[in-house]
Parts: C-alpha cells; structure tokens; sequence
C-alpha cells in the first residue's frame, strides 16, 4: 500500500477508535497512526498537539527510535532548547550515525554560546552527510561570530553548493555579503559570476551582481544584470530606475527615457520624474523638464532623503531656489536628520545664497550642537 494512502488509513482507523471504546486495531498500527499524526500537527504549527500526540504514541511504542527525534524538532520549533537537547541527545544514544541529530544537536549549541562544542557537532554530521547544508549554513554563521570570515564564505559557499535550488540564493548572498563588508569587491564579482553562470539568477542575486558590476564599471553588463532583475520582479520599480541611470550616464537618452517609464509603469514616483527632467534638460526642452518637474511635486512622498534632495536639485536648476530650501529647511528641521551634516551642510549653503541668514545659523548650530556657534565647514 503506498505510503499515503497508509498514512490516511492509519488516521482513519485513530478517528474510528476515539469514537468507540472497544479497540479495534494493532497497537503497532495505533502507534504508526500516532506518529503520522503528531508529524501532521508538527508540520501545521500545532505544537501542542503534536506532543501530545507524541506522548500518546510513547505509551505504545516506547522504544520508538524515531519518537525522540520528532519530538526534538517539535520543541526545537517552539524555542525550547534545553527540552529539545535532551530529545536528540536521547535520539543520538539510539541511532549515532544519524547526520540530522548531530546537525540539530550543533544547532542548539550554538544558539547557547557552546561556540566550540557545536562546531565538533557540526562536524560529524557534515563527516556522515558531507550534504547537509543546515550544518554547513550553521557552521558558517560560527565562523562569522569569531571573525573568521574567510571559513564564512567557504561554508556558506559549501552550504549553496548542495542545497535544493530555492535555498542557493540565500546562502549565495550571505558569502556575497560577507566579501563586501571586507570590501573585498573583486572577489564578490568574480564569486556572482559563477553563480550566475550556472543558472542562480532570481531577482535578488541579479541585482547585487549589477551592483559589483558598476562598482567595476561594468556598466553595460550591469544595465543587463538591473533589465532582467527587473523582469523577474515586476513590482520592483528600482530596477527599472536603475538602468535608466546607467544609460542616462551613457548619453542614451531615449534607452533612458524608455527604462524610466517601465519603472513609472510599476509605481509613480519622484525620483523618476526628476531623472526624466535632468534627461529633457539636457535636451534643452525646459517645457518638458518642467512638465516632469511637476509631476515629481505631485508625487514626492516627503517621506524619502534621497528623493528630496533630488527633488531641491531640480529646483535649483530650473531657478527655483526658494522653492528648493523650503524643502530643504522642512527635512533638515526633522529630528531623524539634525546629525545629517551632508545636509545641513546643504541647507545652510544654499540658505547662504539665498541670503537667509537665520536659516544658515539654525543649519550650521545641528552640526555643533551649540545654537549660534556654526561647523567650521558651515558658510
């Protein structure tokens, strides 16, 4: 009989024995249908239940060598490590050579600070299944804590090597994370470009290896790498932007123009009508920069840094300075950014121009943090 419909059986056989006193089948069978159950309400979130389920099944069958595994995962789920020990350190005395209770055991270790004891734990699982990325992934994170970046990399490398496909981005990205906090740029590019090469290509992985690729100013390839990021994720309306910006930088201007209306297609935004404005500026067709201008007035969320300070770009440009250090002086004033010396600095210059004294003294005194005292790079 297949397994499934066994499964089914099994459950079918417990619910007509809850309705009648008299028992009707195996204990063994009882005991089978017990697990089935207990791992169905594990697998649904029912903790609870699955341990009872479990409990239940140990009154029948308590030499079960499966049962203090199930059980171990189940408290695992819920955060009870010290319970969850116990269970697989009870398994590992039944079956040894079992790869997923060293790997669990590890785990637990390593949640509770046992650095060194995980890492032998880990080990033997790896050294009885060399294919367990749980172990490797975990064994990676250690390394990371210790400052061990290199073995890091090598394991979380390891760990995308012999995972299923829908877990390789992940650990893909960690390494790749890894190699770019050690400004290690290079290495990160060259590590994508396998990666990429042998297929892993969702959106995520595409869009960090378009990054590295204009860190190596590799533009055309990055555009490509940013098209097809964007493809795979419709809703994401930055990748389409950022092909925009790479073509705009290549004086591509209708390729530009055509990438930032597939980005304006997945959400209206600021930042794309004032890159469309730079792009009809440098056109010399103002009516249609300040058609743009427009439309990025009407959608700027005041919420964004980066979109405002485009947005009082703009404005300075098209000569409209009083309107730029309105929103300027507006997102300067906000307590988020009273240490952003980038744009007090901002603030205050264009104040200066402006002749606002006052503005230019309220900028400058967030910097020092002494009200009338001025940065000594404030104007």
């Amino acid at each position: 009989m297949p397994s499934r419909l066994r499964a089914l059986s099994l459950l079918a056989l417990l619910a007509t024995a809850a309705c009648d006193d008299t028992p009707k089948i195996d204990p063994k069978d009882r005991a089978e249908g017990l697990y089935v159950k207990g791992n169905a309400e594990y697998l649904h979130g029912d903790f609870d239940q699955a341990l009872a389920s479990f409990a239940e099944m140990k009154q029948l069958a308590p030499n079960d060598p499966r049962l203090p595994a199930a059980v171990g995962e189940v408290y695992l789920s819920m955060g009870k490590y010290a319970e969850a020990l116990t269970e697989f350190q009870a398994a590992l005395a039944l079956d040894p050579k079992r790869s997923t209770t060293w790997s669990r055991i590890g785990f637990i270790q390593a949640q509770t600070g046992k650095y060194e004891e995980a890492m032998s734990s880990l080990r033997k699982a790896i050294g009885l299944y060399p294919k367990d990325f749980n172990a490797l992934e975990q064994l990676a994170e250690i390394h990371h804590k210790r400052g061990e970046n290199d073995e890091a990399v090598r394991h979380f490398t390891l760990a995308a090597e012999v995972s299923p496909e829908k877990l390789k981005p992940d650990y893909l990205l960690k390494a790749v994370e890894l190699l770019q906090q050690d400004s290690r740029h290079a290495e990160a590019l060259t590590l994508l470009q396998k990666w990429v090469g042998q297929g892993v290509r969702t959106s995520e992985v595409l869009s960090v290896f378009g990054d590295e690729q204009v860190r190596a100013g590799k533009m055309d390839e990055a555009a490509a790498a940013y098209k097809e990021a964007a493809q795979k994720s419709p809703k994401d309306p930055s990748m389409w932007e950022l092909v925009g910006r790479i073509y705009a930088s290549q004086g591509k201007s209708a390729d530009a123009l055509a990438a930032f209306r597939e980005s304006l297609k997945v959400k209206d935004r600021a930042l794309v009508h004032v890159a469309i404005a730079q792009l009809h500026l440098a056109q010399k067709d103002r009516k249609a920069a300040e058609e743009e201008l427009s439309k990025a007035l009407e959608t700027a969320s005041g919420e964004d840094v980066r979109e405002l300070i485009e947005l009082s770009e703009l404005l300075v440009t098209m000569e409209r300075k009083p309107d730029a250090l309105r929103i300027l002086s507006n997102l300067a004033a906000e307590p988020d950014n009273a240490n952003n010396e980038e744009l007090q600095l901002r603030t205050a210059r264009l104040a200066r121009d402006l002749k606002d004294t006052a503005t230019v003294k309220t900028a400058c005194s967030r910097i020092t943090g002494k009200d009338g005292g001025g940065a000594p790079a404030c104007p």
